[in-house]
């Protein structure tokens, strides 16, 4: 979700307004998802490189989580959203993982809409927890280090129980992955727009989508 910083400033106003306005489009996205024919949505809010940036915004984006869960609670439930947090929770203010815990918790029944937000996520950074976590399963002989294969590995990531994703969108007009999803993207289509986050409507989602059911998606085979 990439451009809401930018869309400020060319408005002259502070990076966080754009943050939440970024918020609002969330919520739109989120509610479309059903009509969209979505059944599983990730959103990269926040990296582990994104602790680079002021203090001022930092706390202003983990203040934004916090009201945006707490908001969105009841009508997530109401709309079906199943609600999960990924990313390394180490470095997450304690309130904020507890809160964290608790959304989980309350839509965990919900199967509408899987909604997944990564939070202090990097894609080396899972690889890594997930290889030292199945590393000391090894080391204490819980796992057969010669049985290992690429679902071992998956099944210690954060997305341990949910599908690789079909399409990755990318807004702003950045070309780059910037770490997310590494294994797990290793097949998926990319879509880069030049829209910033704060104008991606619905809209521009099903346009991506029209342009997505035409590819012809190959998996290293043919068709």
């Amino acid at each position: 979700m990439d451009g809401n910083g930018r869309w400020a400033t060319q408005r002259g106003w502070p990076r966080l307004v754009g943050h939440r306005k970024g918020a609002e489009r969330v919520r739109e996205l989120v509610a479309a998802c059903p009509g969209l024919g979505i059944t599983h949505l990730t959103l990269y809010a926040f990296s582990t490189e994104n602790w680079k940036r002021s203090t001022e915004e930092v706390l202003g984006l983990m203040s934004l989580f916090g009201r945006y869960i707490r908001r969105e609670a009841r009508r997530m439930d109401s709309e079906g959203v199943r609600m999960r947090i990924i990313g390394d929770r180490s470095r997450i203010d304690p309130k904020l993982q507890r809160l964290f815990s608790w959304i989980e918790a309350e839509t965990r029944h919900n199967t509408s809409v899987q909604l997944t937000v990564a939070i202090n996520y990097g894609g080396r950074n899972e690889i890594m927890r997930a290889s030292r976590t199945l590393a000391l399963a090894v080391a204490r002989g819980e796992v057969r280090a010669e049985t290992l294969n690429e679902s071992s590995i998956g099944a210690y990531l954060d997305t341990h129980d949910l599908p690789d994703p079909d399409l990755i969108v990318r807004t702003s007009g950045e070309s780059r992955t910037s770490n997310f999803l590494l294994w797990q993207g290793a097949y998926a289509e990319y879509e880069f727009t030049p829209i910033l986050w704060p104008d991606f409507t619905p809209d521009s989602m099903a346009e991506i989508l029209a342009r997505f059911g035409q590819r012809d998606r190959r998996f290293g085979g043919l068709t």
